[in-house]
């Protein structure tokens, strides 16, 4: 007791509010009366921000999010403001639309400014405190995603059932930049939730995927990074994947044990040999490289040739009876 009016109250080991408008502290007196009440708000003063990311979509906008401080809840309401500025002038601007891609983040639609560095930074502030995260330097050039690869096609390569073709489009709306683009491929099987991920198409816009199932339908997905723009020597970031493609490989026409397969015939040299180690080399091939023209082209030319030698002991060894 300070005097007749006043009181100190000191509370220890208090939860955290569980309500944004407090909880009720009230003062009895002996008999039970109330003699007054206030709304107690029981939380933590807010952590500096951390963890800043930001990405502009084909240099049009901006969109960053953070993770809050290290234990995160406050119990308090807290509010976060996003600021930025060009580094060497300007003044200092508060992003608007708020979480846009989850609860930590915003968006700032337009009027960016490129060849020029921003300087971003997050603020949080509650009842009990406010902190200030670290500044993040960044050029919109250096951050640049885009939309997925329209126009995704995939089809047979002729009665080849191993192999399916994939041809897509550079995006749009970066056609009048300069820069490069790199892509990715995933594929999977109808019936299955793993992909598998094919990282070495360069910046070609098709590929042939290759050493698949026979008859087996695959959904196939392309993705884009539009690295380089404008000289900028950063790794780019990575686009959405497009909407699955599906389509499948030709079922296999190979005749099984006892089918209709032509043999040797007696006091003929036996092809095996050779053909074991063409079908080594060419299982390799298919392996290691996914989206090479060149080696398509040879693998091209070698079946076309089998089937042509193929086609021409089938018509000539009858004639030897």
């Amino acid at each position: 007791m300070l005097n007749a009016s006043t009181m100190a109250l000191a509370l220890a080991n208090l939860n955290g509010s569980r309500q944004q408008s407090g909880d009720n502290l009230v003062c009895h007196a002996r008999d039970g009366s109330i003699l007054a009440g206030s709304c107690l708000y029981v939380g933590l003063p807010p952590e500096k921000p951390f963890n800043i990311s930001c990405w502009s979509r084909n240099m049009k906008d901006l969109t960053c999010r953070w993770t809050p401080g290290t234990h995160g809840e406050t119990f308090l309401h807290t509010n976060y403001s996003l600021k930025y500025k060009l580094r060497w002038y300007g003044q200092d601007n508060t992003c608007e639309e708020y979480h846009t891609v989850g609860p930590h983040s915003c968006h700032i639609p337009k009027d960016l400014a490129l060849f020029t560095p921003y300087e971003i930074w997050v603020e949080a502030t509650n009842r009990l405190g406010s902190a200030r995260s670290d500044v993040l330097t960044l050029d919109i050039l250096d951050v640049v995603t885009t939309d997925p690869p329209p126009d995704v096609h995939v089809s047979r390569v002729g009665g080849l059932e191993d192999q399916l073709s994939v041809r897509w489009v550079s995006p749009p709306a970066l056609k009048d930049f300069l820069f490069q683009a790199k892509y990715q491929i995933r594929y999977r099987v109808e019936d299955s939730v793993d992909w598998k991920v094919v990282d070495d198409v360069s910046n070609q816009t098709s590929c042939r995927l290759a050493g698949l199932k026979p008859g087996t339908v695959y959904f196939v997905q392309v993705r884009c990074n539009p690295f380089g723009i404008y000289g900028s020597k950063k790794a780019g970031i990575w686009s959405e994947w497009s909407h699955p493609t599906a389509a499948s490989t030709p079922r296999s026409e190979r005749p099984g044990p006892g089918g209709g397969a032509c043999e040797p015939r007696g006091g003929e040299p036996s092809s095996g040999p050779v053909r074991r180690e063409l079908k080594q080399f060419l299982g390799w091939l298919k392996k290691h490289a996914y989206c090479s023209n060149l080696s398509f082209r040879l693998y091209d030319q070698w079946r076309a040739w089998m089937q042509k030698s193929h086609k021409t002991r089938n018509q000539v060894l009858p004639d030897k009876l």
